[in-house]
């Protein structure tokens, strides 16, 4: 690892003010108390009192003294100035930089309040403990390290060292910490396990294929015996991986890192290692694999159980569509014996007849066995269609028999049923007693047959059902999973978490008190509620009816605002002034302004690089992005462009990690475009998710009619800034709820951009969302399609509103967030520091028929959070146009996707989930360079019109997009020469088939 692996903004923010300090951090750190100020007051003059104050402020807030304090903001020396009151703060501050006597302040103020050097025993030891105890329990990357080390040295009352003497240490700890990893993988292995690991990577005498390639193809088809092969996949993977080391005796983010490259690499590749690397490497590959391997039969679970119900409740719709009219004509017939009865003028002697007179006797008698046979109980709305298809769960004693299940205590009874049927199908004949306290209500009917015996078949169905919905919310999961594990247990504890409470508290902006967080926000919500309820009817746009159900709120349609034609004319300038070009041309020019392709480097051999190598990384690129494959890039006569070439470099080169090293330099290349600054700060990124069509046989795909028509597919679920850069994604099968992925893609993104605010769609917003954002420090700003939906929360439930008193009629319990305050917190810090995965967390936190009290808990804080952002959403009309602004660009970054996607009718013909990511990864990456271009050259031209005269306006400035695309030729060039030996009449010379190997492979 370089020892500099700061981005330029990292190293611009670290110990030094950059913008104004907030209201609020001018409070926590520049406040002077009584000691303060008699501290302060030893100091003659004014100059030198107001110097010290804004050094002491200085050194709570960022952890250093200031070498030249003329840099600081001027609210900064206003906010001290105000407190000592100096009037004149400019002509202090200046006279104190002057003087020499401001040397001796810095140790003063040091000594005085405690502070201690980077350079004092015992400082380095607790700081290294504290980076190796990170990288093992959470992340390990570099530049997260440093922030978390920052952020320790100045809760710890340490002065910052100078940036590359604090790089260099982050730098030390991992790369030991790494070579420690390798050790303990393979410490511990016997001869005869070393010798069974490296059959993995040989090819048998008898056979075509390693047993390392073989078992990476995982399934494709959505059957019941596609489980089964999958099970006896999974079973063959783990005769490889018995007795090895647990992966828990290395970092998590090392073991993924030795498991993602031999994935991606060649079986010989891996076989090439040095003996120790070869077994660490293979060790954490077969456990990864055993662990993916069980989350591939989940999947397949999912969606062959889901679609079974799916067609029994299609299926039972249809039949009793079919049913009514037959249910109808008998229901007639014993509606008129049933008057017949109910008529008291028939004596009772008289009352069969009658009855008879008027319907037949064996008409009557059909009419009852319709209805016996059509009518149905209110509960059993499919179970007879969903018996139908018993045989569809012949798979579930296998799957049952070959997954290794763990509960969390709301799934235990469910894991008891699960052991069971074990039971049951291993044939024992005294299996025990049945266990029945996860059969909900409607399905307590079907576990007895007519007679009253015990119903196997619908006790398996009712099991299957709950196990299903139970993996969802991870209340049951495997043992070994990557995406179905147990999000609960990576949390924080014990020790880990007392040393990282108060860090975590100050990076995310919450007290640890939860009386006092309780507090700061009850007076915020209180005081908008107040502010909005005497805004609210000079409010055009809002209305609120009293209706018999409650208040009914609505708010207007923006107003459609039109370009001025200065903005339409100085688009126009600028679009005439882009150069034309071809998208090759433009990622290869934006290579060499970048140098953003060497951040693809070899799966296994690092420094492994060929002549021209960026050329062919930029082939690549145009071929999956455009999703038109090799074929139209493929020269023979051009090395860098030969078939073998780009194969070796998509198999070995591109891959998640490689592509969001080269994202990360795209990013912060853009962000040091002057025309940047005009759109934005970087502080807003916006999520959104485009679909794409799967015609291709996967397990890794949904459906969804809407989007898909027949066809299943995946929706591209990407981070977009306020600058139009791409800072993050993730690929989802189907159309899931994007609130389960939004944490994710915004928490896992390496980018110098850090957003603070995040919008989104409706389909983003939950009351546990904005909760977890707040205790990240984050603002969560969602677009709400049905304001009038919405519901309103108060703490105080005897305050005034006036004209919001009945809208705000729902009481907060604030109890239940003190309550479990801490356990919140540290599900925040786990969070941010990495240590536990955003989307698994996200489904255990989603609130559903049996919620956790921690569940409801941030909830409740939630729905605080989220009053005080409807609030402000109905009371500022240009706060709703910002975030539809916003927005608006995630769909114009979507159209150009598009637009660059065109390849066999945009349609990602990808079976596995990782050539899904690193496909659609290629796509966002190239659609950055398309904006990174614009940008530059955007910029350019506007240089050169203001250059010319013309009138650039700011404002106009601001409205300009990078998203444009005509001038770029996405579709290649068709050439229209022949050579001269065709042309005199003769034919081409034959291919020769050895060589299509070297050229055409």
């Amino acid at each position: 690892m370089p020892v500099s692996f700061l981005s330029d903004d990292q190293a611009r923010r670290y110990g030094r003010f950059v913008g104004d300090p907030t209201s609020e951090q001018l409070t926590r750190h520049f406040h002077l108390d009584d000691a303060d100020r008699a501290f302060i007051g030893r100091h003659r003059g004014d100059h030198n009192r107001l110097g010290v104050a804004v050094q002491l402020g200085s050194l709570r807030l960022l952890g250093t003294l200031l070498e030249d304090p003329s840099h600081i903001p001027a609210s900064v020396a206003r906010f001290a100035g105000e407190q000592l009151a100096i009037a004149d703060t400019t002509g202090s501050m200046a006279r104190y930089c002057a003087s020499v006597g401001r040397w001796r302040h810095g140790p003063r103020v040091r000594d005085h309040y405690g502070y201690r050097l980077f350079s004092d025993a015992g400082v380095t030891f607790r700081l290294h403990r504290f980076i190796y105890a990170l990288c093992w329990t959470g992340t390990d990357r570099p530049s997260a390290l440093f922030e978390a080390a920052a952020t320790w040295l100045l809760e710890a009352k340490v002065l910052l060292p100078g940036l590359s003497v604090l790089e260099r240490d982050v730098a030390r700890v991992r790369a030991r910490l790494h070579a420690h990893a390798h050790r303990r993988l393979v410490d511990r292995l016997t001869p005869e396990q070393r010798r069974r690991l490296d059959t993995l990577v040989a090819v048998p005498e008898d056979g075509r294929q390693s047993p390392f390639d073989r078992l990476r193809d995982g399934p494709y088809l959505q059957s019941g015996p596609e489980i089964s092969r999958a099970v006896a996949r999974l079973e063959e993977i783990r005769t490889f991986a018995v007795g090895l080391p647990e992966l828990d005796r290395v970092p998590p983010g090392k073991a993924t890192a030795l498991a993602r490259f031999a994935s991606a690499a060649k079986a010989q590749a891996v076989a090439r290692l040095p003996d120790d690397r070869r077994a660490a490497t293979l060790v954490a590959y077969i456990r990864m694999l055993e662990a993916s391997a069980g989350d591939d039969i989940i999947d397949l679970f999912d969606v062959v159980s889901t679609r079974m119900f799916t067609n029994a409740r299609i299926n039972a719709k249809e039949a009793r569509m079919r049913s009514l009219r037959d249910l109808d004509v008998a229901s007639l017939r014993l509606r008129d014996a049933g008057a017949v009865l109910l008529d008291e003028s028939i004596s009772d002697a008289e009352v069969r007849a009658a009855v008879f007179a008027i319907v037949d006797r064996t008409a009557l008698s059909n009419a009852v066995d319709q209805v016996n046979l059509l009518a149905r109980p209110s509960d059993d709305s499919y179970f007879a269609e969903l018996r139908q298809q018993t045989g569809t769960i012949r798979y579930l004693p296998k799957m049952l028999a070959g997954l290794d299940l763990d509960a969390a205590p709301a799934g235990q009874s469910l894991l008891d049923a699960v052991e069971h049927l074990r039971r049951v199908d291993k044939g024992e004949k005294r299996p025990g007693p049945v266990p029945t306290a996860f059969v909900p209500k409607a399905w307590a009917g079907q576990l007895r047959t007519d007679d009253g015996a015990f119903d196997l078949i619908g006790y398996r169905f009712c099991a299957l059902d709950r196990l299903r919905r139970a993996i969802r919310r991870r209340d049951v999961f495997p043992v070994r999973s990557l995406r179905y594990a147990d999000p609960r247990k990576g949390l924080l504890t014990g020790a880990a978490w007392e040393a990282a409470r108060p860090t975590v508290c100050r990076t995310v902006g919450v007290a640890v008190s939860a009386d006092e967080e309780i507090a700061k926000l009850s007076g915020r919500l209180d005081l908008a509620y107040r502010e909005t309820a005497e805004r609210v009817s000079e409010n055009e746009a809002v209305t609120i009816t009293k209706t018999a159900s409650g208040p009914d709120l609505s708010i207007g349609p923006l107003d459609r605002i039109d370009d001025p034609l200065s903005l339409i004319n100085l688009r126009a300038a600028v679009d005439a002034r882009l150069p034309r070009l071809d998208l090759p041309e433009l990622i290869l020019e934006m290579h060499a302004r970048t140098g953003f392709a060497s951040a693809f480097t070899h799966a296994s051999e690092g420094n492994a690089r060929a002549e021209d190598i960026a050329t062919t990384i930029c082939g690549v690129l145009v071929a999956e992005a455009t999703n038109t494959g090799f074929e139209p890039l493929v020269r023979p006569e051009i090395p860098a462009l030969r078939r073998s070439r780009l194969s070796w470099v998509k198999q070995n080169f591109l891959r998640a990690e490689t592509l969001t090293t080269a994202n990360a330099l795209l990013v912060a290349a853009h962000n040091k475009v002057p025309l940047t600054q005009a759109w934005g700060g970087g502080e807003v990124a916006s999520a959104d998710g485009l679909r794409f069509t799967v015609p291709v046989r996967t397990i890794h795909a949904g459906r969804n009619p809407q989007y898909f028509g027949r066809k299943r597919g995946v929706t591209w679920y990407n981070l977009l800034s306020e600058r139009y850069t791409g800072l993050n994604s993730v690929t989802v099968p189907g159309t899931l709820r994007d609130s389960l992925y939004l944490l994710a893609v915004v928490l896992e993104q390496e980018t110098e951009l850090q957003p603070v605010e995040i919008m989104t769609d409706t389909a983003g917003y939950t009351d546990t969302i904005f909760g977890v954002f707040h205790l990240l420090g984050l603002q969560f700003s969602p677009r709400i399609a049905d304001i009038g939906g919405a519901r309103f929360w108060r703490v105080d439930g005897k305050a005034d509103y006036g004209v919001l008193n009945d809208l705000a009629s729902n009481k907060i319990s604030t109890k239940l967030i003190v309550e479990h305050w801490d356990d919140l917190l540290r599900l925040a810090g786990s969070l941010k520091l990495g240590v536990v995965r955003a989307a698994g967390l996200t489904r255990v936190l989603q609130t559903n028929d049996r919620p956790s009290r921690l569940a409801r808990a941030l909830q409740e804080l939630g729905r605080l959070i989220k009053s005080l952002y409807l609030l402000r959403f109905i009371d500022d009309e240009s706060y709703r146009r910002r975030i539809l602004i916003q927005l608006n660009r995630g769909e114009g970054r979507h159209q150009l996707a598009r637009t660059i996607f065109h390849g066999k009718r945009g349609e990602l013909r990808q079976r596995y989930r990782e050539g899904q990511e690193d496909q659609l990864g290629a796509l966002g990456l190239v659609v950055n360079l398309v904006v990174l271009w614009n940008t530059i050259y955007t910029d350019a031209a506007l240089d050169q019109l203001r250059a010319e005269g013309y009138d650039v306006r700011d404002e106009d400035v601001a409205h300009l997009s990078p998203l444009a695309c005509r001038h770029i030729n996405m579709l290649g060039r068709y050439a229209f020469t022949i050579p001269d030996m065709v042309a005199r009449g003769e034919l081409r010379p034959l291919r020769d088939p050895s060589a299509v190997g070297i050229d055409d492979a």
